[in-house]
């Protein structure tokens, strides 16, 4: 059989570096694929979507909102927020009446982050004062007095608390309590130009890799820990487990209805075409 090499991105970061673990280091069968992988930051893989360079990747929810035409959701792989998700920071606690008011420097334009800010202040990006810089640099924007609030994602979700600075608000617990659901912050996409029986059969491979990873937890974390930035294991494997479980191997019903409302709400905003549908991997 000849083999099949697929383009696969994911992001530095401890959850990501989890999940594909066991693919990545051949720990399950990966059958006639050869896996050629992208590792870099969430909105640079957001880019290579819009642009339809890479075959199957981790994503941005919103930014799935415009690449729908030609990728497809998978059934698993999903970063949601049970409760908790991206928040906003600074040296001093902001009102929210305060906040659109403020410069706010956020990780990219196409992340989920922002969509969920936009949702919580109730404005489109064009009308508030943004500041992009990459994901890792947030929290220096807001130290150096560039900015005066950082939107954090990934780990800096947990260890905002040793740069001594204050949380304004949580926006997956904001959105937890305005609407019962998890907050849908990434997901895994497949190109559609690959065919139904490849994306199911690449679908069946990653989720394999997360079910290895929850299995051999340990091993999983150990790897994972490379990509940690300096935070301690414990501090780690609390931030793993918050993005990788049991509803990363299937969104389940609950999972699907929190990106449809998300999306919904978007859609309302008129940040994303009110056109778009989603499909997944079935």
């Amino acid at each position: 059989m000849n083999s099949v090499e697929i383009t696969l991105g994911h992001s530095p970061d401890a959850d990501d570096a989890f999940m594909f673990y066991a693919l990545s280091q051949k720990k399950i069968p990966l059958g006639n694929y050869i896996f050629k992988e992208t590792i870099s930051d969430i909105e640079t893989l957001n880019n290579l979507a819009m642009d339809e360079k890479i075959d199957l990747t981790a994503l941005s929810i919103y930014t799935y909102c415009k690449v729908a035409d030609r990728y497809v959701l998978m059934n698993c792989g999903a970063s949601m927020g049970e409760g908790y998700g991206p928040r906003l920071v600074a040296k001093h606690k902001f009102e929210k009446k305060e906040m659109s008011q403020k410069k706010i420097a956020i990780p990219g334009l196409h992340t989920s982050a922002l969509l969920a800010l936009c949702l919580y202040l109730g404005k489109r990006p064009k009308n508030l004062d943004l500041m992009v810089c990459p994901f890792d640099q947030v929290f220096m924007a807001v130290e150096m007095g560039s900015a005066d609030i950082g939107l954090v994602i990934h780990e800096g979700q947990i260890s905002y608390l040793q740069r001594g600075l204050e949380l304004c608000e949580d926006l997956g617990w904001w959105w937890k309590q305005t609407t019962g659901l998890p907050l849908p912050l990434g997901g895994n996409a497949i190109r559609r130009a690959l065919g139904v029986q490849r994306c199911r059969e690449l679908q069946s491979i990653v989720r394999q890799s997360i079910e290895w990873a929850l299995k051999n937890r340990n091993e999983a974390l150990q790897y994972a820990q490379k990509y940690s930035r300096g935070i301690e294991p414990a501090l780690t494997d609390q931030f793993v487990a918050m993005y990788v479980n049991e509803r990363t191997i299937d969104y389940g019903p609950e999972g699907k209805e929190a990106i449809l409302q998300f999306i919904a709400q978007a859609k309302m905003l008129g940040m994303v075409d009110p056109d778009i549908q989603v499909e997944f991997v079935e």
